[in-house]
């Protein structure tokens, strides 16, 4: 017996094997997914959390998506800042005879009249959250790269003994091409250079920034040239100019020595540039993957904040969309100091940062809930940022990319993000300063600011005295429903502070929506400023909308889908939904970007590809067809969403908006107001996944985590049978907000038929 028993236990040790790894979520992260067709915000870029350096390759002309594009082969350079409408310094390796040109990006290697760009060995190119790396065939060398919020760090590992250079690039190709007005680089030691880049982008019409850099080599260079447009000098210590502004260090390679550089960058002052230099990254004595570590563990430790289980694919899907909600960035040096929209410095207080990024048009449908959820710190910091901004410039900004002031969408969205903020109890600043900036908004006629953009409701004062934006005068009819959700906005964060004339004033002016909704065709149509309806109007026509046409802004009032559904009467508003889902099914969810060109997606129905319609699916929660929203939410989910670098959005990403909502429909909850009121309700579909856990912040919140189980989830069970909350029968469609953050459980049965009984508004 005692030998069976020890033969056994040989057995079992032998064929058992090694241990198997558990994977992150960090792990489940692809960085290439969607990088096809891609915009210049997007690529496998190193970077953590809002970051301000997003460092990683370029390989495309300037222009509409430029940066980097999964399928062309070569590299061109690797950039730091992969910001809307913002770039800046590009590094390169090269080891080709000298050119000071990059090539055109879909030219064969011929030499150096190719230009600086390498061919790149696609089966190398790797990336994770924080590194990038591929190897350069031209150039001869492993480049590998990762980042800190305001630093890159670059390996460059040569397989060939020769000369070499690093090339450091201030003008090159981006989405907004930009002009260098002042630029100077400077060499301190054969180790160390300094230099900054004043930069304006014309297609902006006011992005305008200085860009400072302090660049440590890990290995003395022999000496440093450079150019200025067509003038090339070598063996110089200053190279400074307008217009094209680059430099080169010369080196002697051996095989298998790297090279790497520590890149600090800042807005505010070259200081700014070492300081942030020397804290976050001085201390890794050339440390690479001491830095890699640390960007793959804030990762994951914040994606860690929400745990799935489920299908690989799906979660592979998940948290790669989660990763993309946080792409952002971050624009303060770490001593607090920031330059503002009137190229003021001004000093943050201690443990607050300043952030920036692509517009808030729509993104309370996805930012507001994951922010809440999994990283209230950082939407109360959204709010700082925008209370910074309203302190020394007297506006808030809907888009603050580089802290400028812009016009972009020409909407303030920016203040469904403030009171969801106050309304979820998260409120680290003074709320009285709240209250001014937002009634502001929305009593102060916008305008142009000097030395920076536009800024408020362009039309403010029409809307105010008409009821709604002619389009005669506007020419964008969806500016009425922008402005009436902006006083609902305005109108709950009053109600909240207690301030009764001002909570009806706008309330009443948020039902300025139905004076542009024709009640004879019941539709949302164009009006001029003597009342009269466009008598021409075509509701596939997005002439006089925003990135939609007037059958999609017909159901986008999100503060307000009952009063929708009572002027359109039920079965219309029905009618016409289910229509727009099954005569878009064709194109919504293709997998190709052809198929949906030549459905001609701009002027067709439901179109999950832009922000003006994400919340269609949700809708039938209101018109008592909630099995219709598990239906097409799963739809979209499964079809629309893709895992490969050339199907992961069929659609514009804007720095997290298809992700976002990736993320948050794979949890079953949707904020159709963006949770503005003091009680918010999530509106609920059925779960991606079998277990849902979020970790909740103590800091904010009193539960500590709240389950979302689902019974029998398999691909064809998508319709809710019947749902418990902490153990009691649920037979809404909705919870409250409070219900989640107080902590508990969610539990779904699912099966694969609709159950109409389940689901009552």
């Amino acid at each position: 017996m005692r030998l069976l028993f020890i033969l056994c236990i040989i057995s079992l040790t032998t064929f058992a094997g090694p241990p198997k790894q558990v994977k992150e979520p960090v792990d489940y992260v692809d960085l290439f997914t969607g990088t096809s067709n891609s915009r210049w915000m997007l690529g496998p870029y190193a970077s953590v959390p809002y970051g301000m350096v997003e460092l990683g390759p370029d390989n495309q002309a300037s222009g509409w998506m430029g940066g980097y594009e999964y399928s062309i082969m070569n590299v061109s350079g690797f950039s730091h800042i992969h910001a809307w409408t913002m770039s800046g310094l590009r590094v390169m390796p090269a080891m080709q005879d000298f050119t000071k040109d990059d090539g055109a990006p879909d030219r064969p290697y011929r030499g150096a009249s190719s230009g600086y760009h390498s061919r790149i060995d696609k089966a190398s190119e790797k990336a994770s959250p924080g590194y990038y790396s591929c190897f350069l065939y031209d150039a001869n060398c492993k480049a590998e790269m990762t980042a800190t919020t305001r630093c890159g760090f670059h390996k460059y590992t040569f397989t060939k003994e020769g000369e070499a250079r690093i090339i450091l690039d201030l003008l090159f190709p981006a989405e907004d091409q930009a002009e260098i007005r002042d630029a100077q680089i400077r060499m301190v030691n054969d180790t160390l250079i300094e230099g900054y880049a004043n930069t304006i982008v014309p297609s902006t019409k006011n992005q305008e920034y200085v860009l400072y850099f302090s660049i440590q080599f890990s290995k003395p260079f022999k000496s440093m040239g450079g150019w200025v447009n067509d003038s090339i000098v070598d063996n110089t210590s200053l190279i400074s100019g307008a217009g094209d502004v680059a430099a080169f260090v010369n080196y002697t390679t051996k095989v298998g020595e790297p090279v790497m550089l520590k890149v600090g960058l800042s807005l505010v002052d070259l200081n700014g540039a070492r300081n942030n230099l020397k804290t976050e990254i001085g201390d890794s004595n050339w440390d690479f993957n001491k830095v890699v570590y640390a960007a793959h563990k804030q990762w994951n430790d914040l994606l860690s904040k929400i745990k799935v289980e489920g299908r690989e694919n799906d979660k592979k899907k998940f948290y790669t969309n989660l990763y993309r909600s946080f792409a952002k960035q971050t624009w303060n040096d770490v001593d607090g100091r920031y330059c503002d929209p009137f190229e003021n410095i001004q000093q943050l207080p201690k443990n607050q940062n300043i952030y920036g990024g692509d517009a808030f048009w729509n993104t309370y449908w996805n930012f507001n809930t994951i922010l809440s959820l999994i990283a209230p710190d950082i939407m109360n910091n959204w709010v700082t940022t925008q209370l910074e901004l309203f302190k020394h410039t007297g506006w808030t900004n809907n888009g603050p990319t580089g802290l400028e002031h812009t016009r972009v969408m020409g909407v303030t969205h920016e203040m469904a993000l403030m009171v969801a903020a106050y309304q979820k109890g998260i409120r680290n600043y003074d709320t009285a300063q709240l209250w001014s900036a937002v009634r502001h908004n929305a009593t102060e006629q916008g305008k142009k600011l000097d030395k920076t953009g536009n800024v408020g409701m362009e039309w403010l004062d029409i809307y105010d005295k008409l009821g709604y934006v002619p389009y005669d005068v506007s020419q964008r009819s969806s500016r009425t429903l922008d402005y009436s959700f902006t006083d609902y906005c305005t109108a709950q964060l009053a109600k909240a502070l207690g301030k009764t004339d001002e909570f009806n004033f706008f309330l009443k002016r948020s039902n300025n929506w139905k004076n542009q909704f024709n009640p004879d065709v019941k539709w949302q149509m164009p009006r001029d400023s003597k009342g009269n309806w466009k008598t021409d109007n075509n509701i596939f026509s997005g002439e006089l909308w925003s990135e939609g046409n007037a059958w999609q802004y017909s159901f986008y009032v999100p503060h307000d889908i009952p009063g929708v559904v009572e002027l359109m009467g039920k079965d219309l508003f029905n009618q016409r939904l289910e229509e727009g889902f099954q005569k878009s099914e064709k194109f919504m969810y293709a997998a190709h970007a052809l198929d949906r060109m030549q459905s001609k997606i701009y002027e067709y129905y439901i179109n999950q590809g832009n922000e003006v319609n994400m919340q269609a699916s949700y809708l039938f929660n209101y018109s008592d067809k909630p099995w219709l929203t598990q239906k097409y939410t799963r739809a979209i989910l499964n079809s629309y969403y893709g895992d490969t670098p050339y199907h992961g959005w069929e659609g514009d990403e804007d720095e997290g908006q298809m992700g976002g909502w990736f993320v948050i429909t794979a949890m079953g909850l949707f904020e159709m107001n963006g949770g503005v009121t003091e009680n918010s309700k999530v509106d609920l579909t059925a779960p991606l996944f079998s277990k849902i856990t979020i970790s909740l912040d103590p800091k904010f919140f009193k539960g500590k985590s709240f389950v979302i189980t689902s019974e029998n989830n398999t691909p064809e069970n998508i319709y809710i049978q019947s749902a418990m909350l902490n153990g009691k029968p649920l037979q809404k469609s909705w919870i409250y907000f409070k219900d989640i953050v107080n902590g508990g459980t969610l539990s779904y049965v699912l099966g694969n038929k609709p159950n109409p009984k389940w689901g009552e508004r």
